[in-house]
């Protein structure tokens, strides 16, 4: 009998290794004084606060590594236009051009406004329940990350995903995605895309503490989420959310 359990233990452990070994290997320094258990991370933003000048998707991709070609992305903005006909008009920021947006005439346009947008870090993530080999999990702090050694690039998580938010890498063949710069939280910094935003649009913090700047963006504002009827819970939230915000 003590065998027999012995046996089913070590399972269980070569299992969760299996899944986290490849990310946490590479992170060991980082991690070794780091306690997940004692956090859960969430990330904030006021819509009424963003100018739409993209540095958090340039800090994102020099952060991370993000393939250059414009077209992916770990983060990014949208401009909304809501017109006097009550047509919307949504359109993608491209921070290496001045003004790469759409121009409408001042007399049509009802209002305007920008949209950061990321993985929303899912309470309940449809990505880590259709991988097939157990490379997307959710981490004790509540992040989702990808192994890129268990991954086999079948991009069902990316097929999963309701938000947009995967993609997959060109170089490394692997699914791709915003972690909330694990590397850098883990040694109790920002996410590269709070540290650069001149308006302080997104607000990071541990859901935990009563004393995080998330907490108190909670208490102040009322708080929406994106696609609300999935119940995926996402730990994004924003404030001032526009109800034409997909």
């Amino acid at each position: 009998m003590k065998r027999r359990k012995f046996i089913e233990r070590s399972l269980v452990m070569l299992a969760q290794f299996g899944v986290m070994g490849g990310i946490f290997r590479r992170a060991k320094a980082e991690l070794k004084d780091y306690d997940p258990s004692k956090h859960y991370y969430g990330m904030g933003i006021q819509i009424n606060k963003c100018i739409g000048c993209g540095k958090c998707v340039e800090a994102c991709k020099a952060e991370n590594g993000v393939p250059k070609e414009p077209f992916f992305f770990r983060t990014w903005v949208e401009r909304y236009v809501i017109k006097k006909d009550n047509g919307v008009t949504v359109q993608s920021i491209d921070p290496r051009i001045e003004r790469s947006y759409e121009a409408f005439a001042e007399k049509d346009i009802l209002r305007s406004f920008f949209v950061p947008k990321l993985c929303n870090q899912c309470e309940n993530p449809p990505c880590v329940q259709v991988c097939p080999v157990g490379a997307t999990f959710k981490t004790a702090d509540g992040v989702i990350l990808v192994d890129a050694d268990r991954c086999i690039g079948c991009r069902y998580c990316i097929q999963a995903c309701p938000y947009g938010a995967r993609y997959l890498n060109p170089e490394t063949e692997t699914a791709d995605k915003c972690t909330f710069c694990y590397h850098r939280i883990t040694k109790g910094l920002l996410p590269a895309c709070v540290e650069v935003c001149p308006t302080q649009a997104r607000i990071f913090g541990d859901v935990k503490s009563n004393a995080s700047p998330l907490a108190r963006f909670k208490r102040m504002n009322k708080i929406h989420v994106l696609k609300p009827s999935l119940n995926t819970e996402p730990k994004v939230t924003y404030s001032d959310l526009d109800g034409e915000v997909r």
